[in-house]
């Protein structure tokens, strides 16, 4: 089934609004809140924990979490921990991280595709319960087991944008995480890569694809979606805006292209309540459609 969520912005909401920014999604009936984590701003699994605290039918993504900076040992007892908790309304996702900003936290690595390569599989592994072994270029662990594993381990999600992260997120994760700014037919082309390379590996089971798209609602939401697509070209193509019933039919096509579950990005700096409000009710349409 398609679905819907939106996100919280770290860029233009600081930490202080996000507790609102929550319960105004809880309340509205919003299925999905994403967050993510950028150096140096706020801890994602903090924030999720927190969240899923505050309230009983909001489900977290975390479209990423860096794997640079987290040991993947850790950052399996951190999902396992929230799961335990909080069954079935976790979205974890990890990715290579804005590489410049991995430096200054001693965290860069020289091949973002190996890292992913063997550290997806092990956190796999580990919140499958699984014991996990691996003496690779920068994940290496030694008989590790959680003591703690979820019931039901949660979809691990990777981030992916070139065609070679795109391949292997279909090859090592459950699912994919694509960034806002593009338009369906290049959606279209990442998702038939991504479930390729699945199909290639041998994995069987379906690969969830998350998109992120530039919407907005209200007063003036065609210009304020454009402006913030950027200097791509096409940039009506890149982005939705209107009414709850024109975003949903806006968005067919990305659905069309493959995509599972549409997260929008709010333009600019907005009332998060409005735009909440509007992708709720965006989601209650796509739902009965």
């Amino acid at each position: 089934m398609a679905r819907i969520g939106a996100i919280f912005n770290p860029y233009t909401h600081s930490p202080d609004e996000f507790r609102d920014a929550v319960l105004v999604a809880e309340r509205e009936g919003l299925p999905e809140l994403w967050i993510w984590e950028d150096c140096f701003r706020t801890s994602a699994f903090a924030a999720a924990t927190a969240a899923l605290a505050w309230t009983e039918q909001l489900r977290l993504g975390i479209g990423i979490a860096p794997m640079p900076l987290r040991n993947v040992a850790a950052t399996a007892m951190e999902i396992a921990t929230v799961e335990r908790l909080f069954p079935g309304r976790l979205l974890p996702g990890v990715g290579h991280g804005v590489l410049p900003w991995m430096a200054p936290g001693g965290a860069r690595v020289a091949s973002p595709l190996t890292l992913m390569s063997e550290y997806v599989p092990a956190l796999r592994a580990l919140l499958a319960g699984e014991q996990a072994d691996s003496a690779g270029r920068y994940v290496t662990l030694d008989a590790v087991r959680l003591d703690y594993p979820p019931a039901s381990a949660p979809l691990v999600y990777a981030a992916a944008e070139g065609p070679k992260t795109l391949r292997l997120s279909g090859e090592v994760a459950d699912g994919t995480v694509l960034d806002s700014g593009h338009t369906p037919e290049e959606v279209r082309v990442a998702v038939e890569a991504i479930r390729g390379a699945r199909a290639d590996a041998g994995r069987p089971g379906v690969h969830d694809v998350v998109s992120y798209v530039v919407a907005a609602f209200g007063p003036d939401a065609e210009a304020r979606a454009i402006a913030d697509v950027g200097d791509k070209p096409d940039p009506a193509e890149r982005a939705v805006w209107g009414e709850p019933a024109e975003v949903a039919e806006r968005l067919r096509p990305f659905f069309d292209a493959g995509v599972d579950d549409v997260v929008f990005l709010p333009a600019s700096r907005i009332d998060l309540a409005d735009s909440y409000a509007g992708a709720a009710e965006v989601a209650r349409l796509v739902a009965s459609a």
